[in-house]
């Protein structure tokens, strides 16, 4: 039997990089993959597509490997960009990068691969994939607790998990860029894309401009006092200090004589209205519970331990949650009220190590 085939995104990173290495070293036969999702200005100063490629192709040069192309633009338009631009509408903040996970590389780009061959197919994410003694596939943390991009796969199938594999799941960041120097490879000193996949680092509210009809209305203190305009709601999000525009807004002063921050702390859809607080630790923006809805379960099917930990925010530690699966939807509960949970964002569900899939945010019930 001849080796297994893996195909694999590169994106022109490091991390797609190496683990095109890792793979080859491991025995497999490996294709890689450069996915194009993102055509509408392409030459524009913000998208780094041909530079990317450029460096796909030098890496794949290095490691050995053959790569090809492939355009996923109009899947990415009409999958992942057209939902993104619906929640922006709707008031919430979406997560682009969740929304193409599930639609653009584990199923776009696998059904690609497949076609191709493929045994396996594998990206640059910090995360692991296992079979339990019973046969299912999970969905575990990265062993680099600081690059786990689990909470950015929970919504990956059995179909999907039996198909992946990881190559940077067990190994350190660190242990990354170090493979990379050693085999000179030319993009070893890459910086890591930090933009939303397909507005890379301009500035989002110039981009989102664009393509959302808004409307100005009022900025409210939580006493209903009128201290301002907001440019349209899409453009703030739940717990935003910054940019707000209220810069003359006197804030009220402590005893201490310091003064607290304001930050957004609801937006009000029907009447056009976003509500600011004084203070991080205002009751706006604690949440006891949350709901969640468009649930996805790594095992296919709603955990049965009422006693998990949850992220709101991919940034944040896991926090203690109890859990009751409804239809269709999720509530948790929480010992320590959750900071600034925000409608659109994913709710990943956590047992230990194991991620077990999550849904998106629809409300978060305020402390007061």
């Amino acid at each position: 039997m001849g080796k297994k085939r893996v195909v694999i995104g590169m994106s022109g990173g490091v991390d797609s990089s190496v683990s095109a290495w890792l793979l080859k070293e491991q025995g497999y036969e490996v294709i890689g993959l450069f996915m194009k999702n993102w055509e509408d200005d392409d030459d524009s100063e913000y998208c780094s597509t041909r530079e990317d490629w450029i460096d796909a192709v030098s890496v794949a040069d290095v490691v050995g490997v053959d790569i090809e192309a492939v355009n996923f633009a109009s899947e990415y338009k009409d999958r992942v960009f057209a939902e993104f631009l619906r929640e922006y509408q709707a008031g919430r903040t979406p997560n682009p990068d969740v929304l193409c996970n599930a639609e653009i590389k584990f199923k776009a780009f696998l059904d690609h691969a497949m076609k191709l061959g493929a045994d396996l197919i594998a990206t640059g994410h910090y995360a692991r994939v296992r079979q339990n003694p019973a046969g299912n596939f999970e969905l575990l943390k990265a062993l680099d607790a600081s690059k786990d991009q689990s909470y950015f796969l929970h919504r990956l199938n059995q179909e999907q998990l039996s198909r992946t594999v990881f190559p940077l799941g067990e190994i350190h960041k660190t242990e990354v860029r170090r493979i990379a120097e050693q085999l000179q490879l030319p993009n070893a000193k890459k910086k890591d894309s930090t933009g939303i996949c397909f507005i890379g680092e301009r500035p989002f509210r110039e981009f989102l401009n664009r393509y959302l009809s808004y409307k100005p209305g009022p900025i409210k203190t939580a006493s209903g006092e009128t201290v301002g305009e907001h440019v349209g709601l899409s453009f703030y999000t739940l717990g935003q200090r910054k940019g707000i525009g209220i810069g003359g807004l006197k804030a009220h002063q402590n005893a201490d004589g310091h003064s607290d921050a304001w930050y957004v702390a609801r937006k009000d859809v029907e009447n056009n209205t976003l509500y600011i607080v004084q203070g991080h630790d205002h009751p706006w923006l604690l949440s006891p519970t949350l709901s969640a809805g468009q649930i996805s379960w790594v095992a296919g099917n709603a955990p049965d331990k009422e006693a998990l930990s949850a992220k709101t925010r991919y940034r944040q530690a896991d926090v203690p949650c109890g859990f009751n699966a409804g239809s269709g939807q999720f509530s948790l509960h929480f010992d320590t009220p959750q900071w600034a949970v925000t409608p659109g964002q994913s709710a990943v569900l956590y047992d230990g190590d194991v991620c077990l899939g999550g849904g998106i945010i629809e409300t978060g019930a305020v402390a007061g």
